[in-house]
């Protein structure tokens, strides 16, 4: 069978996002300069390209049948802190102004019903492509694949606890338990004659007025799906924008929206709304896929112990929208600050959080672990993979210039 053609695959790349339709023409530059930084970049926006290159040469996903709910696109800047719905407790009591905070996967927009081994190729693949941030070299990278994938198993088929937390991801949840809401909100929002805005630049754009209309509509749907009007006065609109985030998803609508909460002008809460569509591993999967937002509360409710607080869906005219409490996108490891004896045990935690999450997430699991020949197998297969998206991020480079 004929090997992958890198080229062929960036250029399809290339004229995917050149071509798509999407809410604001300058999308489709922002996205190519997030996608041009390097290959795990390239691999992180480019979901759909890596799903078709398994259809088109299956030797390449061959492996165990595990079934359930996955990531769908799991890569190693798709685990991160968020806020959960649980509170600290302090004394005796739930202190709900101080929430919990969790490292785990934190993006399911791609999330499907199919093997586990697709999350894993995933996996393995983006922390190949992670070397150069990482600063490992390839005998590192292999001990740090095998790491991963001894952590998975013992997750995800034993029911092992999960390794000692790493430094690295200790800094980021301190960071976050310490960041207060003013924080948050000065870093998105300036006050403006009393009143806090959006502010309009790399993080937000102006939202067009036919779309703001129907933004407050869908929010407010939202707002009574929660079935909680003793508060309702708290979600309260008081501006909203476009927001300006990920990179796969760079394009698809994504509104902010910071409502009134506490009230006073450091009180506000800051929600996301966006789009969900038919994730990019339907053609792989035997199982049918809803294509709306109610398929990414699905698959985070049955794979997270916790899952980000006040999930919840909505419409505006056709699409669906999932609809959450800010999780900032910056609480994500930064790969060019661990230090390399870091290294290991950054790669068993990310392999046995989404061996927990398969777990939890199994519809059709066996009881045997996986054998060595089968993990070596993903190894080369995570291998051959991401050289293809290597190359292919350069033929895309290329095509940018042109």
């Amino acid at each position: 069978m004929a090997k992958p053609d890198p080229i062929e695959l960036g250029l399809r790349q290339f004229a995917r996002d050149r071509d798509r339709k999407v809410p604001l023409p300058e999308l489709v530059k922002r996205k190519q300069d997030k996608v041009v930084v390097s290959p795990l970049a390239f691999l992180r926006g480019s979901a759909p390209l890596f799903y078709e290159m398994l259809a088109e040469h299956p030797e390449l996903l061959e492996g165990p049948p595990d079934t359930g709910h996955l990531c769908g696109d799991a890569h190693v800047e798709n685990f991160g802190v968020f806020r959960t719905d649980q509170a600290k407790v302090k004394g005796a009591a739930a202190d709900p102004d101080h929430p919990v905070f969790v490292f785990d996967v934190n993006d399911f927009d791609e999330t499907v019903v199919g093997p586990w081994r697709f999350d894993v190729l995933r996996l393995l693949s983006s922390v190949v492509l992670a070397g150069r941030e990482f600063t490992a070299g390839g005998p590192q990278i292999i001990a740090m694949l095998r790491a991963l994938l001894d952590a998975y198993v013992g997750a995800a088929f034993l029911g092992r606890a999960l390794p000692e937390t790493p430094l690295a991801v200790l800094r980021l949840l301190s960071k976050a338990d310490k960041r207060t809401a003013q924080q948050v909100l000065d870093r998105r929002t300036e006050l403006v004659g009393g009143t806090r805005r959006f502010i309009i630049g790399e993080r937000y754009l102006a939202l067009p007025p036919e779309l703001a209309k129907g933004a407050r509509k869908a929010f407010a749907d939202y707002v009574n799906g929660l079935g909680d009007p003793s508060h309702s006065a708290r979600f309260d609109i008081v501006d909203l924008a476009f927001r300006i985030a990920g990179t796969g998803s760079l394009g698809t609508l994504r509104i902010a929206v910071l409502v009134r909460g506490k009230g006073d002008s450091d009180g506000g809460w800051l929600f996301d709304m966006k789009e969900e569509g038919a994730p990019a591993a339907v053609p792989l999967c035997t199982v049918d896929q809803p294509d709306d937002a109610l398929r990414v509360i699905a698959g985070m409710r049955a794979c997270l112990d916790s899952p980000p607080r006040l999930l919840g869906t909505t419409k505006l005219g056709a699409m669906s929208l999932l609809v959450r409490r800010l999780a900032p996108q910056e609480d994500k490891l930064d790969l060019t600050r661990i230090a390399k004896d870091e290294l290991l045990g950054v790669a068993r935690t990310l392999g046995a959080l989404l061996g927990r999450a398969h777990r939890r997430g199994a519809t059709a699991a066996g009881t045997t672990p996986w054998s060595a020949s089968e993990l070596d197998a993903l190894i080369d297969r995570a291998v051959t993979i991401a050289g293809v998206h290597e190359a292919a991020y350069l033929a895309y480079c290329k095509a940018i210039g042109t």
